[in-house]
């Protein structure tokens, strides 16, 4: 048989042996993301659907269009509530975004190993807590009765838990909280992204003459710049259903604090104290809009999925 005839036979007799195992790589895919298709389903899609579905009928599955829209727009307490929303993500995406690369380069750069694994595991302490025991943590750092920073409170004018919680300095409590739980798990996920760029391109900057701001700047934020989009858009969907922390420093508070400080709030009051679904579906959906606006903006403007060129 000559070395052609040869070649022939052997290569579909290959082609043949590979086929099987290629199916089972395929079909150990789908079942391994099977599990999580599934729940997103069940808890992500088909609730999604019906929030569509309860926001467009009456409480007797008549369809009404946007008339569940219209009458929460015009209720005095939503658009209160969204700005407050608004106030606070402004507020939280700003320092998260600029201290946590902030603080992400410095470990990355500037400090040593051991040091840097160190001051991550302590940084990520935090959001190590549930949402309801922060809030109780803050509660005691916020009274002058107890806290142990009382002196800070009444160096700037707060001597009682209620001048605290005034409505003024809510969106900037709960940004406090929001970035002492959340912030260390992202500098965790920012050090690793700036591990990704070689080392070959940090020395060659410096060969250049660039300094470590000048390379951070220039560089390394640049270079992480998707992985900073994807924080945001994460921080801001987080921060749309902005509930436990209000909910809780309304109760604290003995009702200083409004019951319908933020548009998830509202939503609860509209559910379980007013029994209008239809109404709370609404306040959802728009929360949900937003989110998606937001998300759809910020992915077109930093091209996040897009590959890069080989």
């Amino acid at each position: 048989m000559t070395l052609l005839e040869t070649e022939r036979v052997a290569v579909p007799a290959l082609r043949r042996g590979t086929e099987p195992r290629r199916r089972r790589r395929s079909a150990a895919g789908y079942l391994f993301v099977a599990g999580y298709t599934l729940l997103l389903l069940a808890f992500g899609v088909f609730p999604t659907g019906y929030s569509f579905y309860l926001a467009l009928t009456n409480d007797r599955g008549q369809f009404t269009g946007l008339n569940q829209f219209v009458k929460v727009a015009q209720d005095y307490r939503f658009l209160p509530a969204f700005g407050h929303m608004l106030v606070y993500l402004a507020l939280w995406l700003v320092t998260l975004v600029v201290l946590v690369v902030l603080v992400a380069v410095v470990l990355r750069s500037r400090v040593s190993s051991g040091m840097s694994a160190l001051l991550r595991f302590l940084y990520y302490l935090p959001g190590a807590l549930a949402g309801v025991a922060s809030v109780l943590v803050w509660l005691f750092m916020l009274d002058p009765d107890v806290s142990p920073v009382s002196w800070l409170l009444e160096s700037m004018g707060m001597h009682t838990f209620a001048a605290v919680l005034t409505p003024g300095n809510l969106p900037l409590i709960l940004m406090l909280i929001a970035f002492w739980t959340g912030a260390g798990g992202w500098m965790v996920v920012m050090y690793g992204a700036l591990n990704n760029i070689p080392d070959e391109v940090l020395e060659a900057a410096r060969m250049d003459g660039a300094g470590p701001w000048r390379t951070a700047w220039h560089i390394q934020i640049p270079m992480i710049r998707q992985w900073i989009v994807y924080m945001t858009i994460l921080a801001f969907a987080t921060g749309t259903q902005l509930f436990v922390e209000p909910q809780l420093l309304q109760t604290a508070s003995l009702g200083r604090v409004s019951p319908t400080w933020s548009p998830n709030q509202l939503a609860y009051v509209y559910a379980f104290q007013q029994g209008d679904f239809n109404g709370a579906a609404a306040i959802s959906v728009c929360l949900l809009v937003v989110g998606l606006l937001a998300a759809g903006l910020l992915v077109a403007r930093s091209n996040l999925f897009t590959l890069d060129e080989k």
